[in-house]
């Protein structure tokens, strides 16, 4: 795929030193414009054979890019095409998150195999990679998210273990926000109510608790709501109002 806005023949991922090409049958049309990338985990013990599931036409199952433990960039699904890694998700009102997004798989073998923390030469090619992909599609840091956070009873991945906070630091991804323990929202319902508002499905909300805490106090994962969380959100949604953050 041309890179945009350049004109030249260049496919994203080309300033990569370790770029393979695999690509899946498992893609279809676009029914939305990109404005989300989803971070996934592999969640098996071999990066081969979750490459070769993704490029399997039975498992019905793809992303646009996975990145393996030695740094390595594999492309799948070109990104013009709907690459088949959300499932069923929501975000921000976003019913087709897969129509929406970019899917990135992250080599690791998840919690069912072993969790552990994301190498070095790993991070440093979704750097490389995500900050081509928010540049081109102009995508808010908001909308660079995790499964868990678009599919809260279903998914864990990337889990607690991944940096948020390094991509937060370049820019990438929403920060932490930096709050004194407090107690903005009248009743769970008003919480509950600015979960939805900022992103998330509460049709489970011990599920979407988790998933917030998972990605914005990933110490603490009880699903329950207390006085860090209440504040954190709060500050998140004001800050969108402000326009500090998209």
């Amino acid at each position: 795929m041309a890179d945009k806005g350049t004109g030249s023949n260049k496919r994203p991922g080309d300033e990569l030193p370790h770029v393979r090409d695999c690509p899946s049958p498992n893609f279809n049309d676009r029914a939305l414009p990109i404005s989300m990338v989803v971070l996934h985990y592999t969640d098996m013990p071999d990066v081969e054979e979750a490459i070769a599931k993704m490029c399997d036409p039975e498992s019905k199952v793809s992303a646009h890019y996975c990145i393996t433990r030695t740094g390595e960039l594999v492309r799948l699904v070109d990104e013009d095409k709907r690459a088949w890694h959300a499932g069923r998700s929501f975000w921000r009102g976003h019913t087709d998150v897969n129509s929406a997004s970019i899917g990135i798989e992250l080599d690791n073998p998840g919690h069912t195999w072993g969790y552990e923390p994301f190498t070095e030469p790993q991070m440093e090619t979704l750097l490389i990679l995500l900050a081509d992909i928010v540049n081109r599609h102009d995508i808010p840091r908001a909308n660079v998210v995790g499964h868990s956070d678009v599919a809260p009873q279903r998914k864990d991945d990337p889990g607690e273990l991944f940096n948020w906070a390094r991509l937060a630091k370049h820019r990438l991804a929403l920060p932490r926000p930096n709050v004194a323990l407090g107690d903005p929202f009248e009743n769970d319902g008003a919480f509950f109510l600015a979960m939805e508002r900022f992103g998330y499905d509460i049709s489970d909300g011990h599920a979407a608790v988790k998933a917030f805490q998972r990605r914005f106090r990933p110490e603490c994962i009880d699903g329950e709501v207390d006085g860090e969380i209440r504040a954190q959100l709060f500050a998140l949604l004001l800050d969108r109002d402000r326009g500090v953050t998209r």
